[in-house]
């Protein structure tokens, strides 16, 4: 007995340190990397609580990287453990707030979440299709309930928010697509089943959504329906309009500010175009567009169409004398409006609604944002700016998210606010 005894006994103790041994291995291949990712950040002294930032960009590498390990040991895919962290992290559930109706409803197909102020309104409300960021590979209906919320509450306006297809399940067109189909079937219902003036409704966005919403106004601005308006407005928060120069002076000065570097951006909009991440690199270096075409961009990406202050320590992008014509075929659609809505020509622009941008100036999509304002104003658009001046990338996502809410993301959340209300 005592020798059965010291036999479990014995068995035990070795595989508590087969476990501690497994763990202390999980943990340092976890650790050494987020260490080495922290060496190589750089967050400007003007970030907005720059501390709280650092940790929330650890907690994102983390996950990845555990992400990557599970999906090497075959216990599930890199990209769904990734989903679900940030879900559990964005989107805690709490009550609905009082004076506010929500509904989990499909609209040709797509999922969607309706959110209804139940106040009375003598007049047909508002409304605003919103599309979420997240590199169209990333993000949920469930991750944007807080900022969806607010804008319905404190605008009296129906938010639609919509669960478009992702990468890499999905590329594009897909994620355009369902976009489209419930704007158009929320243009045709929303008289009748919600009560909204359908000449009352906008679309809007941040990051990637922000693309599709600008997008989605150049696509309906050329097949325009005789039966259906247009969006009044689009309201696009940092957005990411075009992958032909990724030297603008904001990817210069932000390009290893959390929480979108410079590298990152590249590959988001690979996974959207086409799943190709090869040639990242030559596109970072600026030889995927042709000589021809740079000459025609420049009077739109042209950094001198930017105020002094914003290139401030940029340098000017070391001339390319040719391009790389298999990595231009690869990337060539990337070029399209559709996918890059800053390069579209001045007479689809003319036709954009009134414009509401928003930039961070801590964001390597800042400019982005800037120059396609200077268009659009050129094109005779009604445009609205803000700027954070302590904003960074994504910053209007952790609204209301307890500790990881920032002051600026109020900031930009009521601004957004005031402008839903002038619709």
């Amino acid at each position: 007995m005592q020798h059965v005894e010291a036999a479990m006994h014995t068995g035990i103790a070795i595989l508590l340190f087969v476990f501690a041994a497994f763990f202390a291995a999980f943990c340092l291949l976890v650790v050494v990397p987020v260490y080495l990712e922290l060496r190589n950040l750089n967050i400007p002294s003007g970030v907005a609580s720059p501390g709280k930032l650092r940790v929330i960009h650890c907690v994102y590498v983390g996950i990845s990287i555990v992400g990557q390990i599970l999906g090497r040991l075959g216990l599930c895919h890199q990209i769904n453990f990734i989903r679900w962290s940030r879900c559990c992290i964005m989107a805690r559930k709490k009550t609905v707030p009082s004076g506010l109706r929500i509904k989990d409803l499909s609209f040709s197909g797509v999922p969607v979440r309706v959110y209804e102020p139940t106040a009375a309104s003598g007049e047909k409300k508002r409304g605003l299709v919103y599309f979420h960021g997240g590199g169209w590979m990333f993000g949920c209906i469930d991750d944007y309930n807080e900022v969806c919320q607010y804008i319905s509450l404190e605008s009296d306006t129906i938010v639609v928010s919509v669960g478009y297809r992702l990468a890499p399940e999905h590329r594009y067109p897909a994620h355009l697509d369902d976009c489209e189909v419930v704007t158009r079937h929320f243009l045709s219902i929303a008289a009748t089943d919600f009560g909204v003036d359908p000449r009352r409704l906008a679309v809007g966005g941040d990051s990637a959504g922000a693309n599709l919403a600008a997008a989605l106004c150049q696509r309906l601005s050329k097949t325009q329906d005789c039966h259906l308006p247009s969006p009044c407005a689009q309201v696009l928060i940092y957005p990411a309009l075009q992958m032909a120069d990724f030297h603008l002076p904001s990817y210069q000065q932000n390009h290893s500010v959390p929480i979108l570097f410079r590298g990152r951006a590249v590959f988001y909009f690979l996974q959207y175009l086409n799943g190709n991440t090869s040639v990242s690199q030559q596109i970072l270096e600026g030889k995927h567009v042709p000589v021809e075409l740079k000459r025609r961009y420049k009077k739109w990406l042209d950094p001198d169409n930017l105020s002094p202050q914003f290139r401030k320590g940029a340098r000017s992008p070391q001339v390319i004398p040719s391009h790389d014509g298999h990595v231009y075929h690869i990337i060539k659609q990337g070029l399209d409006p559709e996918i890059s809505p800053l390069l579209a020509e001045d007479d689809v622009l003319h036709l954009a609604p009134p414009t509401f941008v928003l930039t961070c100036e801590f964001d390597v999509l800042r400019d982005d944002g800037i120059l396609f304002c200077k268009r659009l104003k050129d094109a005779g658009v009604e445009v609205t700016w803000e700027h954070l001046s302590d904003g960074f990338h994504g910053i209007i996502s952790f609204f209301n998210q307890g500790w990881l809410t920032f002051q600026s993301s109020r900031k930009g959340m009521d601004s957004i606010v005031r402008y839903v209300r002038t619709l």
